[in-house]
This record gives structure tokens, sequence and C-alpha cells, in this order.
């Protein structure tokens, strides 16, 4: 059950394990992947553009610190998870498009369309304001084609390495030519002047291709719905990706209407998604939005002073939202335990416990309490024995166990 909330949502509050072991893993995985409400706090106000550094700064600040208080207190977990997954896959950042307003249209983007059709979200992705900045689309004419978008849209976004030739790529651009954004009202239109529109010929398909004939043209690729389901198991259920047989099953769910919430129920009823072997250690933002919604924090209701020692704690593990350092998005796995990162997480998990109601932890077992609060069926002997040394003062035993291996890494 632990599993199934932070794989698909952002963890347990309290007492959430205890309802929902009482419904059952089928009945609950259901339930978490049926149900969304989009009915979290409104954006902040944004300006539509931010030439002065310090303007774009707090307007950064600003919607990190609104989407990481939906993801807090959502009824809809599944809906925010979903929304941070496809920024990492559709990965674009604020440090080049410079524009909180155009990073929140992104952002509302991939969380209207994230449960649908992968075709619909593609096709708007490929033409989003955003992404054309971040991958040079409005720099790509017929006069001058970049390849940036066409061959991450292929790598990346849709079919994966060696999927397609060079030829493939620079015919891609000629059909994503002509977009230009206006960062005054926040859109991108096609200028037919600077788009090329004669014949192009993409991975066996010829005609007078634009951008969204182009992504029909990719997702119909045998290797697209493979290459998306193994992205999307890569991020939920870890390890190397799903045997061939796994494969097929997820393939068939996705189906020909390319259906995201079907796919993620067939990821979610893989016997190797309970296996114990299929862990996942947290990413910064599962880790600290977890550890928030167990500790019944709110990053928008913090002082100011400490939202501040928020971000600067999540930059110091390597990950803040609107900020990936690559196209490819953040790493995985291992990449996350460096002692750099451990030592910001610490910092973080003292910052919030010191702002935390642990009554609940403060009783002759403190340790067992801690875990059940976290949502930690057990401790091992060494982290116990850590955890026994702080066991008097809650928010030092507080810290130390967000800090501990079993809830750092999603078992």
């Amino acid at each position: 059950m632990r599993r199934l909330v932070e794989r698909f949502g952002f963890g347990p509050r309290p007492g959430e394990l205890d309802s929902l072991t009482a419904q059952g893993f089928e009945r609950s995985a259901a339930t978490l992947l049926s149900t969304v409400e989009d009915r979290g706090s409104p954006p902040p106000a944004v300006q539509a553009e931010q030439k002065d550094k310090d303007a774009l700064r707090a307007g950064q600040n600003a919607l990190t610190t609104w989407w990481l208080d939906r993801m807090v207190t959502s009824e809809s977990p599944l809906l925010e998870r979903v929304t941070w997954l496809w920024h990492g896959h559709f990965a674009t950042s604020v440090q080049k498009v410079r524009s909180a307003s155009l990073m929140l249209n992104q952002n509302q983007t991939l969380r209207r369309l994230g449960l649908g059709d992968f075709a619909v979200l593609a096709r708007t992705m490929a033409v989003d304001p955003a992404m054309l900045i971040w991958l040079d689309g409005q720099k790509n004419t017929a006069k001058a084609a970049n390849e940036n978008l066409a061959r991450e849209l292929m790598e990346l976004f849709t079919l994966g390495v060696g999927q397609y030739s060079e030829k493939d790529v620079r015919e891609a651009a000629r059909a994503l030519t002509g977009w230009k954004i206006n960062r005054d009202n926040g859109t991108a239109n096609q200028n037919a002047k600077q788009h090329d529109d004669q014949d192009k010929t993409v991975l066996g398909h010829t005609g007078k291709l634009d951008a969204a004939s182009l992504v029909d043209i990719l997702v119909a690729q045998p290797a697209s719905p493979r290459f998306i389901a193994q992205r999307l198991w890569l991020r939920l259920v870890g390890g190397t990706g799903p045997d061939d047989a796994a494969l097929d099953r997820l393939v068939a769910a996705y189906g020909t209407g390319r259906d995201i919430r079907a796919l993620l129920k067939a990821i979610a009823a893989e016997p190797a998604f309970r296996d114990q072997a299929s862990t996942l250690v947290k990413q910064p933002v599962d880790w600290a939005v977890g550890l928030m919604r167990a500790l019944k924090i709110r990053p928008a209701t913090l002082p100011e002073a400490d939202r501040t020692k928020l971000l600067a704690g999540l930059r110091g593990m390597g990950q803040v939202p609107f900020l990936p350092p690559s196209v490819g998005g953040w790493p995985s796995g291992a990449a996350w335990l460096t002692t750099s990162a451990g030592l910001s997480r610490l910092q973080v998990a003292r910052l919030l416990a010191g702002r935390a109601d642990l009554t609940s932890i403060s009783g002759d077992d403190a340790v067992s309490a801690v875990g059940a609060l976290f949502g930690v069926d057990g401790w091992s002997e060494r982290t116990r024995n850590a955890l026994n040394t702080v066991a008097h003062a809650p928010d030092q035993l507080a810290a130390v166990a967000a800090s501990a291996p079993e809830y750092v890494v999603s078992g």
C-alpha cells in the first residue's frame, strides 16, 4: 500500500495506509487510478514576461511553491504525480525559457492532457511555447531549419534511440518550421511564410507534413508504445524495465488509443509492481513532498524564510521543479544518494520537523511511532539503533528517520 501511494502519488498522509489496507490492494489501486479532481489551489499571478532577473526569480519561486503546495495538499495525488512525471519526460527549464508564465501554461497543459491520449499530449507539446523556446523551435524556418526539436521529439519524447535516421531528423525539422511565440499573450502560431510546405518523407511517410501530422506518424510507429511503456515503468517501478511478456501486456493496455491512464492501471496490476526487489530511490521532490504530507506541512503557509530554505534544500539535493538540468530530465536511482545530497536532505528534514506537530511520536516507543507516521513498516537494526539515540527529541527523531534508507528508498 505504501508503494501504491508513493508511486502513483507522493506518499501517505497520517492514517491513510490503515484505511487503504482495509480496502485491499485492488480496490485501493482502482480508486487511486480512477479518481481525478482538479480542485487544487489556483496558480499565482505571474507576469507574461520577466526581463529583470529578480522579477524572473520571484515568479519562478512563486510558481514552484504553488506546485509543491498542490502536490502536498491534493485530494487527487495521481493528477499531480502524472503532471510531475510528464514534466520530467518533456523536460523544459525556465532558465532558458525565462518566463514563469510560459512555464505555468505548460504545467497546466501537462495536467490537463497527462492522463488521456498520448498523441494529443505529444501534438500539443510539440508546439508548446515554452518547449519551442527551450529547443529553438522558434528559430526553425524554411530557409534555415533547426533540428533540435525534431531530434528530441523522436529520441526523447516518442520513439527512443536508434528508431530513426539522420535524414528523418532533417525531414522532421522541415515539418516543424515556421512556429513563432508571442510572449505578450503566451501563444505560439505558425507563420505560413516561414513554414516549409513542400513534401517531406519521415519514416517512410511522404506528404506536406506539419507538426500535427509528424507527431501522428511518430506515435503510430511500433516502437513508440513500447518506448512510452518502458519510460513510465522506469519512473514508477524501477529496475531495468519490464520483461517481454509484461511489456506486451502494457502495450496492449495502452492500445490504439494510446490511453495513458489504462497504461498506468496495467503497470499497477503487474506482479513486478509488488515485487520487493522493485525499489526506487525517491527523487528529492518526491521525498520532500511525501515528508510534508506526512507532517501536515504546506509549503505555501511556511514563513518566507523557511520557503527560501526549502527551495535552497531542493537545489542542494539537485532537483527543483521547472529547472531540469537538460532536455533529458533528471537522473534516477543512486544519482540521488551523494554525500552532498544527503546533507541537504537532512537540513530540509530538520527544517520541516521543526515546524511540525510531533506529539504522535513522543510516546514510549517513539521509534515505532515515527515509522507508523512515515508509513515505514520496519527499521533495520542499524537504523533503529541510530533512531534510539535521538528518540528523546521528537524533532531530531523525525529528521533522522526521514533521512534513513527505509524512507529515502520507496520499497
